[in-house]
């Protein structure tokens, strides 16, 4: 699966890039600028993950309150969505649009505290499994049907597997493709996908209604990785292949209507969707109109004055712009219309455990680090909350735990990282600091420098150009000894939010362990993990984990990334999603 969690690394990462330009694939807030406000040591906000029951994935949706249907949302962003076709589907805000007219098997019912549930979509429950996770089965619902009004079966299910094995279909997860060939970087090879005729094997539809999912090996979190958008369903009947991206045929509350590349997208509500089937999708509005090449500064303003169609305007993926960050917080006016949602990104400043074997200089470096300072650059607390930990708050199993004191001492702490180096006979000892060369960046690097330096490093500065900067700290032979990246996990439990980043398989060039942890003990965890098929069990693993890369110091966590952002005062019913760190379109209503 490593290409698939290079592009969730590339969609968390590229927020460095944001610190100069929003890049389309952001999908954090990246650095939001301005001062925001005093940083404070406060307890980390956590978002609650859970499994649902059959009994939870029965429709409709949980209703809002005061909520009205009818009328037209206005969606504005700056960038048109790069893919729509399912199998094409990675990137957050892709996702998060998808979820109107594009369902799956299960997916993620949203209470109005903000907790999340896995639930049955088109599946009657979140699938059951008798053997640890290598054997799923899952019974579709009645009465589910595509936009024409035909039935939704189990072989179209079958088919949106298969065609995801299809040499165009380049951008998706591939996590599922891998767990059924056993083959995950050479899947195409095992199966070429079904536009010469054949089946893969490895899913099985013995009637109308059920699908059963045969993997080489247990994978206990199947269902999750099943919520993902790019597992939507896809009819056969109606697939296009390539063309189908600019049209997909809905089985969700809405259709499209039309969409006009890198300019608007149209919406209008499918007549077959039944509200009965769908515990996920409240569809108040009639129409959605999205309208694309709107720049963040541009968007920030237009919410400000709240004018005209602004009102019932709101936005995937513009965040406030950095020249408005301490004009938005501190307008009580804007107070019940601003978001800023904590995202399932976290902020790392990676310690490269090949040059930096002894554990006690990597604490010294963790108690040393100045997130304080770093973050007060970065925007204040709008940027994000001090992270202790190496999962999210947004993921299942996540257990608060400040071992170094970091939330008590957030400026760093000279003294103790100094008496480390004693103890280790390493005062003096030499760090290399690569840094993205950017405006922000050198300041974030001043401010690292003088807190390294007073505790008794010597500091070495490594500026990269911004173009190169993961290819240079992506080289497993890498000479520098820290550096920033980030990481979103690709759903909401421990596998995707630790293993691609912190187990030994996952060094390499191209991969995620940018701290070259090859840990023994931890790699054995991981794997044992992986195989809990109880999801409270499975949490329980995770945090240890957590807890034991926590104890041996082997990179810094820095920040939750949270998302500040704005909508128009014509909307009810807006809300952050904390999987995709986006706003949530499902319950949104006009007034």
């Amino acid at each position: 699966m490593n290409a698939s969690k290079s592009r969730r690394l590339a969609a968390a990462v590229m927020v460095v890039g944001a610190l100069t330009v929003t890049t389309a694939c952001s999908s954090g807030n990246g650095s939001t600028g301005g001062s925001g406000a005093a940083p404070s040591a406060s307890k980390v906000e956590t978002s609650k993950v859970a499994i649902g029951t059959a009994a939870d994935s029965v429709g409709p949706a949980v209703a809002q309150a005061g909520a009205k249907k009818g009328g037209t949302v206005d969606m504005i962003d700056r960038d048109d969505f790069s893919h729509l076709d399912p199998g094409q589907i990675y990137l957050n805000y892709n996702a998060e649009a998808a979820l109107l007219f594009s369902r799956g098997l299960t997916g993620y019912k949203v209470a109005a505290d903000g907790s999340q549930k896995l639930v049955g979509d088109l599946a009657t429950d979140t699938g059951t499994t008798t053997d640890g996770g290598k054997t799923w089965k899952f019974t579709l619902k009645d009465g589910i049907k595509w936009q024409d009004g035909s039935p939704i079966t189990s072989a179209d299910v079958k088919y949106s597997i298969e065609r995801t094995f299809a040499p165009f279909i380049k951008s998706g997860p591939i996590y599922i493709q891998g767990w059924l060939t056993g083959s995950p970087d050479k899947y195409r090879d095992a199966y070429p996908g079904p536009y010469d005729g054949k089946e893969l094997d490895a899913v099985q539809t013995p009637d109308a209604k059920t699908v059963i999912y045969t993997f080489k090996d247990a994978h206990a979190d199947a269902n999750f990785t099943l919520a993902m958008a790019g597992y939507a369903i896809v009819p056969k009947a109606h697939d296009t292949k390539e063309a189908y991206d600019k049209k997909p045929f809905s089985s969700g509350p809405y259709q499209v209507v039309e969409h006009v590349t890198d300019k608007s997208l149209d919406l209008e509500r499918n007549p077959n969707w039944d509200p009965a089937t769908d515990p996920i999708r409240n569809a108040y509005p009639d129409k959605w109109h999205m309208t694309f090449g709107v720049q963040p500064k541009d968007s920030t303003q237009r919410f400000m004055a709240d004018n005209g169609a602004d009102k019932n305007a709101f936005s995937f993926h513009n965040t406030v712009a950095p020249e408005f960050v301490d004009q938005v917080k501190n307008d009580a006016k804007l107070k019940d219309r601003t978001l800023n949602g904590l995202t399932p990104y976290v902020d790392y400043y990676f310690i490269n455990n090949t040059r930096i074997t002894d554990p006690k200089v990597r604490e010294a470096l963790v108690r040393a680090f100045p997130h304080q300072q770093t973050r007060q650059l970065s925007g204040g607390t709008s940027y994000g909350d001090y992270a202790t930990t190496y999962m999210s708050p947004t993921v299942l199993g996540y257990e608060p735990s400040d071992p170094f004191d970091t939330l008590k001492k957030p400026q760093g702490d000279p003294v103790a990282a100094k008496k480390l180096l004693t103890d280790a006979n390493a005062v003096g000892q030499t760090i290399v600091y690569a840094y993205n060369d950017t405006p922000l960046q050198q300041k974030i690097t001043e401010a690292i420098r003088i807190a390294l330096e007073q505790a008794g490093f010597k500091f070495v500065p490594k500026p990269l150009p911004a173009k190169t900067y993961y290819d240079s700290i992506g080289q497993v032979k890498n000479e520098f000894d820290l550096y920033w990246g980030g990481w979103g996990a690709d759903w909401p439990t421990g596998y995707t939010s630790l293993q691609p980043v912190w187990q030994g398989s996952a060094i390499g060039e191209g991969q995620s362990n940018y701290a070259h942890l090859d840990d023994k003990d931890i790699n054995a965890a991981i794997d044992a993990a992986a195989k809990i098929a109880d999801p409270d069990a499975a949490g329980k693993a995770w945090a240890k984990i957590d807890q034991d890369l926590q104890k041996k110091a082997v990179s810094i966590p820095d920040v939750y990334q949270r998302s500040l952002s704005l909508y128009g005062s014509g909307l009810g019913g807006v809300s952050f999603d904390t999987q995709q760190g986006l706003q949530y379109p499902l319950n949104i209503w006009v007034k």
